[in-house]
């Protein structure tokens, strides 16, 4: 199914006046065997802890669910009552960091403040790993953006990560899943700029955002899968990763004002290689007979997302390979 994804791709961006990566034809495939997708065509929490249960690998020690509380005004997140069964099967803790663009998270009294409103406080609350500071922690070998990855310091204080993301679109990324809640999702207020700026800025300045110090397309993609790295080495085989493909909007839970979905919910996949996840779900979209699909389309192709799939095989810690496996 994967093999169709770049040809649709560039045909996409051809109709549309756009220019698909350039990573699309200049990093090679994987090697070795493909890495296990496993999927259940079901959003719930019976399927939630099936699709973790599939993976093989029990959770143990200190285990933060890394996810997304969602800003204020978003209901796309993953809400408390589909994840606590979930985190109760993995004993773990609800973590997120705090982001960088202002609105009500990037305070932590106003995060905490969300956090409560989402409803997160009723499942255990949620531990904002920046609150105390934040730590460098190296990035792969091989990376050409950043010298290391900035994360929230109370990252270090775990013994394993759930990644649990909900896929979806993203402005910038043109897709949010397992990559970018590892990258910007684990990164701290400075470590976003960071990641933002292409490697510019290590503290948020007021012109962080401004067109001359944002990241290009590219650069940015190449970011994240460098930071996105650096989590999955750091965590080795301590780490799983579980996609939730539903309330599929173009823009991102960190968007205050999400447009509408225009397409169906698919399900639930999880791996224990992050690339193949992302790329299981993006191929999930581009191969669905929805026409809804067209938006999710447009937004991946517009937006070179599918770059940071080729530059974190590139990088190692993945691979675009993989074996679906239907539950």
């Amino acid at each position: 199914m994967k093999r169709y994804l770049i040809i649709v791709a560039a045909i996409f961006a051809v109709s549309c006046g756009v220019r698909p990566s350039a990573a699309a034809v200049s990093v090679p495939e994987g090697s070795g065997a493909p890495a296990k997708v496993y999927f259940i065509p079901d959003v719930s929490s019976s399927a939630l802890i099936k699709s973790y249960k599939a993976l093989g690998r029990e959770a143990t020690g200190k285990v933060a669910v890394k996810i997304s509380t969602g800003e204020a005004g978003n209901d796309n997140y993953l809400h408390p009552e589909l994840i606590a069964e979930l985190l109760k099967e993995v004993k773990g803790k609800i973590v997120e960091c705090n982001t960088a663009y202002g609105g009500s998270r990037q305070d932590p009294a106003k995060h905490d403040k969300t956090i409560e409103d989402h409803g997160f406080n009723k499942i255990g609350g949620v531990d904002l790993m920046d609150r105390d500071g934040e730590v460098s922690i190296p990035v792969p070998a091989g990376s050409l953006v950043l010298k290391d990855d900035i994360v929230g310091k109370n990252m270090l204080n775990y013994d394993f990560m759930v990644v649990l993301s909900h896929f979806k679109g993203h402005a910038m990324g043109g897709f949010g899943g397992a990559l970018k809640n590892l990258s910007i999702g684990c990164a701290s207020t400075n470590g976003k700029a960071y990641i933002h700026t292409g490697g510019k800025h290590r503290v948020l300045r007021a012109d962080s955002w401004s067109d001359n110090n944002l990241a290009g397309l590219d650069e940015f993609k190449d970011a994240m899968a460098e930071a996105a790295g650096a989590v999955v080495n750091h965590f080795g085989e301590k780490i799983l990763y579980i996609n939730v493909i539903y309330r599929l909007s173009v823009d991102c839970d960190c968007d205050s004002h999400p447009a509408a979905p225009q397409m169906k919910d698919i399900g639930i996949a999880a791996s224990l290689d992050p690339v193949a996840l992302d790329q299981a779900c993006v191929d999930m979209i581009f191969n669905s007979d929805d026409p809804g699909n067209r938006h999710m389309v447009e937004r991946i192709v517009s937006r070179h997302g599918t770059r940071i799939l080729y530059w974190a095989q590139h990088l190692g810690y993945g691979s675009r390979d993989y074996e679906l496996v239907k539950l």
